[in-house]
């Protein structure tokens, strides 16, 4: 097993990993009877984009000897109705540096192919965009 959830009551679920015994709490949304006091379940799969976007990107940057430290991502997550899901995950990236030319089009190939992109269903819309230093 990977993880363990259990439902707490009040909408929320606390969510652990088992190899680390990190945990966290998942919340309703406040749009769908919740409070909105944590992360919504659509909300971590947004934001697993952003961390699966930064951790391959991360990978290739210390293979590249890239200082990628300070990168981060702003995640916009958009909802539909009828059924309820994610309809769009806006990725914003912004890195520390200004790099290379063929450093830009590792890191951002690598982005566009990380594991958890691959697993979302093709007709959500995913737009990724990237930002350097000196832009």
């Amino acid at each position: 097993m990977t993880s363990k959830a259990e439902y707490i009551g009040n909408l929320r679920v606390k969510n652990t990993h088992l190899k680390s015994g990190n945990s966290y709490i998942t919340d309703a949304p406040t749009d769908n009877h919740g409070k909105g006091e944590a992360f919504s379940p659509t909300d971590t799969v947004a934001t697993a984009l952003g961390n699966c976007i930064l951790t391959t990107m991360g990978i290739k940057a210390e293979q590249a000897n890239l200082n990628l430290k300070g990168a981060y991502a702003e995640i916009t997550k958009i909802m539909a109705s009828n059924p309820r899901r994610i309809a769009e995950i806006l990725i914003d990236v912004y890195f520390p540096e200004n790099y290379a030319e063929k450093h830009k089009k590792i890191l951002e190939h690598t982005a566009r192919h990380c594991p958890v992109l691959q697993s979302l269903h093709p007709n959500m819309k995913k737009e990724i965009n990237f930002y350097y230093e000196a832009n």
